[in-house]
């Protein structure tokens, strides 16, 4: 058996897909950042993301919504001039308006977890993807996502954002049969 091609040559995205990648998750503020994180991956490599991980983690407070609600103008300029981060501003700006939206969703005590699993019915989707070509980008399930969370305020949340953010936090299941995570991942789903 052979691990996924794609995180083939890079040891952090060796790492990532051997120990994270596709495990359920279901942590608020975890899930959270993972959106976050996705978001900020628009148009970028994932390598890029993962280097700064723990800068993000930093620089926004470990993630924290209600903190990052409540950002000003001056922590934005820094976060602006934060090379541990990617410095977009939209970025930036979208981070503190999903805090707000995160607040919001979850203010009644709804679960931000209840309300993302609501779009596999709670239970991991299965793939059973043999090659990288078979792998979409997007799925009715993301597309789906994408306009409850717009809907809900939130920002950098198109399709395949969400398709992407569905499979690192395990809602489908996207190792390729071949790679031997696919049944560990498949085996580890207990809710």
């Amino acid at each position: 058996m052979q691990a996924c091609p794609w995180c083939e040559g890079f040891d952090l995205y060796r790492d990532y897909h051997d120990s994270e990648w596709g495990v359920p998750l279901y942590d608020d503020r975890s899930l959270f950042e993972l959106l976050i994180l996705e978001g900020a991956q628009a148009g970028l490599s994932w390598a890029t993301i993962l280097k700064k991980r723990e800068n993000y983690r930093r620089a926004f407070d470990g993630f924290d919504p209600a903190r990052i609600a409540e950002y000003d103008d001056r922590k934005v300029a820094a976060l602006l001039a934060d090379a541990g981060i990617v410095r977009n501003r939209a970025k930036v700006a979208a981070t503190i308006q999903n805090a707000k939206a995160y607040l919001l969703l979850t203010g009644d005590g709804q679960s931000f977890s209840n309300f993302l699993w609501h779009f596999v019915d709670d239970t991991p989707i299965q793939n059973q993807w043999t090659t990288m070509a078979e792998v979409p980008a997007k799925s009715t399930r993301s597309e789906a996502m994408s306009k409850a969370l717009g809907r809900a305020g939130f920002k950098f949340v198109g399709a395949t954002i969400c398709y992407a953010f569905m499979q690192s936090t395990g809602m489908v299941n996207d190792h390729l049969t071949t790679c031997p995570r696919h049944g560990e991942v498949q085996a580890s789903f207990r809710r």
